[in-house]
Parts: structure tokens; sequence; C-alpha cells
């Protein structure tokens, strides 16, 4: 098939590669000509493992491709998707701002010749698909086409592999023929027994707000009952794995951190409220989990605080990690740069190591210094603070880190490492939960 992918971001270009290595002809369109240029010439402008060496073979297979121009790609495609950009809004109050989805869809209605299936792909709110269709109508009254809803529910850092082998593929459309194109796109996912739910356009919409709103909901959950062991000298971790291994609840998403952030649970949990309340319905439970995940983050500024003698002026941290999860380089709402602010703020200075955000943080916070290792981090420091649970973060020489720091305080807001192993390396602990 001949597949279109508008937009190169996150969603696009992993979405546009794997789709080429199933073996269909894609071109990945962006107006940014000079992300264009890069991918042309071999860059990728985000990290995800593995990315770089897939868009490399589809590539040099002749299977992918890229544009700025939709005359050169629209015209003689079976799908072409839409993944452009889906920010909250500036006028707050979590709507999303859908400026790039319909302009988009304006555009693509110009170059629209034979039968075309149009496809969602970015988180929009419910309803959206059907705008789409109207906004398309209208630009070109005579195009052949149908609308579709396909929600992505790729993890960063694994994007690859929830492509290639999905817990489910949900389709939302409302024309049988349009359903028969989705299914050859994606064909090879039917081979190996997939799981596809194929709904309406507005179920389908929902599905990825409410998957993403009951996830943060267990995170903030668990961020809750570590705070209660913490007062009542229980431990989080007996305790996540106690209801972890009933089939019902699950072990996912049940290990306490400094809050979730990055580009989806944040805006989708404000999103669905926003839907909530524009249909009189109240969703309680999530407007929950996004105040716990608020005061979460406030209330790690004060664990580091109270670990610091609550005088952090002149105190030097050592912040490992910076991106909001492991295998990224995604800054986007990272809880340490929620928590480390603040402390700056009253007189702390910060050492940072990052495996891969540092670069993009450099831009946003410059006043941070930057080191090239977890160890150099912790040179004078006099507390250290694990925010981000990267591999090589995980087995640290302890007693290296402490030779090299002024103090002794270590904070693993990630619940790395058990206390003992801390304590016995000559740190004064501080975990989540845990006593």
């Amino acid at each position: 098939m001949n597949i279109t992918m508008i937009g190169t971001g996150y969603v696009g270009l992993v979405t546009g590669a794997c789709l080429a290595e199933f073996g269909h002809r894609v071109t990945c369109m962006d107006l940014d000509v000079e992300k264009i240029e890069s991918l042309k010439n071999g860059g990728i402008p985000i990290y995800e493992p593995g990315l770089d060496v897939l868009v490399a073979k589809n590539v040099k297979d002749g299977r992918l491709q890229f544009s700025t121009d939709m005359a050169d790609c629209v015209p003689g495609a079976q799908a072409v998707f839409i993944a452009v950009g889906t920010p909250s809004s500036r006028r707050g109050g979590g709507y999303a701002d859908l400026t790039y989805i319909y302009a988009a869809a304006k555009d693509i209605a110009v170059h629209l010749t034979d039968y075309t299936v149009v496809v969602d792909k970015s988180t929009v709110p419910v309803g959206t698909a059907r705008q789409v269709r109207r906004v398309i109508s209208e630009a070109n009254p005579d195009a052949d086409f149908d609308v579709v809803s396909n929600p992505e529910f790729l993890r960063e850092g694994a994007a690859i592999s929830d492509f290639m082998r999905p817990d489910r593929v949900v389709v939302g459309t409302d024309s049988e023929k349009a359903q028969e194109v989705m299914k050859k796109v994606y064909d090879p996912l039917f081979l190996i027994s997939t799981p596809f739910v194929f709904t309406g356009l507005e179920s389908a919409e929902l599905i990825k707000y409410a998957a993403n709103a009951f996830l943060a909901m267990k995170i903030s959950f668990i961020n809750e009952m570590a705070t209660l062991c913490e007062e009542v000298g229980a431990d989080v971790v007996d305790l996540a794995k106690g209801i972890g291994l009933d089939g019902r609840i699950g072990s996912k998403f049940l290990h306490p951190g400094p809050g979730y952030g990055g580009s989806c649970f944040p805006k989708d949990t404000l999103a669905l409220l926003r839907i909530a309340q524009e249909n009189g319905v109240s969703v309680r439970s999530v407007e929950a989990a996004v105040e716990i995940n608020a005061a979460q983050k406030a209330r790690m500024v004060k664990k580091i605080r109270d670990a610091l003698g609550r005088n952090e002026a002149g105190k030097t941290i050592a912040a490992l990690g910076l991106a909001f999860k492991p295998e990224t380089d995604d800054l986007r709402e990272s809880p340490p740069l929620a928590i480390l602010p603040p402390l700056v703020e009253k007189g702390a200075k910060v050492r940072v190591h990052d495996p891969q955000a540092m670069e993009e943080c450099k831009k946003q916070y410059p006043d941070f210094t930057y080191v090239d290792s977890p160890y150099e981090a912790c040179e004078g420091a006099d507390i250290v603070v694990l925010f981000t649970e990267w591999n090589q973060y995980r087995a640290l020489d302890l007693a290296e880190m402490k030779s090299k720091m002024k103090g002794s305080v270590f904070v693993d807001l990630r619940n790395v490492y058990a206390p003992k192993q801390v304590i016995d390396a000559g740190f004064e602990y501080h975990g989540l939960g845990r006593m």
C-alpha cells in the first residue's frame, strides 16, 4: 500500500518507520524543512532505541521517504495518517489545541483524488474525527474519503516493540470500506493474532484517554500508599507485590515515584476531565489522580528539603536523571524539572547527569551544572537524588559515589536500591514508602 504520514514527531516517525517495515511504501511529510532535510541525511530528531536503525534500513530499501510537499505524497495514497501535535491549549482548562489537526485536514482535502482513508493517529478529544470529516468535505465537496480514529499506544523507550507486537489495535470507523483498508494496513498484525477492537469513532477516541487516565490513577494510588507506608512503618515494595500478584490488579504501574510526567498522562487526564465537564459528567477518580500527582511533586521537594535539614541554601544536589522516564530524552512535564527549581530558588546548586536529556535541558535550565557521569555529579555534593531509573543507575558503585561527596544523604525517588545496601555504603537513606 501507499501510505502518507503527516507529521514526523514521535508518533508519526515511529509509526511511519514501522509501517514501512511491514512492507508498505510510506512517505513521512512535515512542513519543517530543516527536520525533513535532517531525516533525509540520516538524522533522527528524537531519541528512541532502535529507531535510527529502522529508519535507515527502510530508506535504503526504498520503502520510506520524506517530503515537505502534500502534493507529492497525498495523491495516490490509500491511507493518509494525521500524526501532528495536540498540546494543551494556551487557554488552559484541559482543552486540547487542535489547530494542527484541522490545518492538516484542510491541506489533505485539496489533494484528495481517488478514495482515501484519512486516519486520526494523534490523541484527540471525542468528536474530532467527525470534525475532520466536516473540514475535508467543506474544503473539497467532491472528495471520496472516510475518516478513521486509530489511537496510538506507544510507550516512549519501547515504541517499536509496542507497534510490532501491540496489546491491541483500536480502529474506530462507521465505514466497512474504511475498515477493510485498515485491515490491509495492519495485515502483519492479523497474522500474529493481535487483538483488534473495531468500534465507532467516539469510542475509539475515548479509549485512548480512558486508558491513560486509568494508568495515571494506578500511579497516583501507589504514591499515596507509599506515603501511608512511611507513616505506619510498612514497606511499599512488599505492598505492591502483595496486591500486584492479584490478576485483577496486575503489577504494572505499581512503582512509587516522584509523580507521572511525559507527553501523555498530564495532558490526557486534563483533556478527559474537560470532555467530561462539557458533557455534564463528574469523573472524580481522575480529578483525584491529577491532584495527587501535583501534590506528589510538591511532597518530593519537601522530602529533599527535610533530608537537607530544612536548609538547602549553599547545598549541592547531585541529580541523577532528567527525562520523565528511562530510554527517552523527553522532558515534557518531567518531575525533576518541577522539583529542582524550587530548591534552586532557595539557594541550592544542582549538578545533573542524564544519558540522553541534558542537551535539551541546557536550553531550559542553563544554570544547572551538566556533567558526563553520575560519579562526576556527586563531586562535592551534599545529597544525591535518583530521579530516573535508567539502567546505568541500577548498579552504581555506591562506595565510590560516597567517596566523592561532601555529604552523605541518598534520596532514592524510584526505590531502585534496597535501604540496607545504601546504608551499608555509608549513606543516610531516604526512599519512598520504605523505612
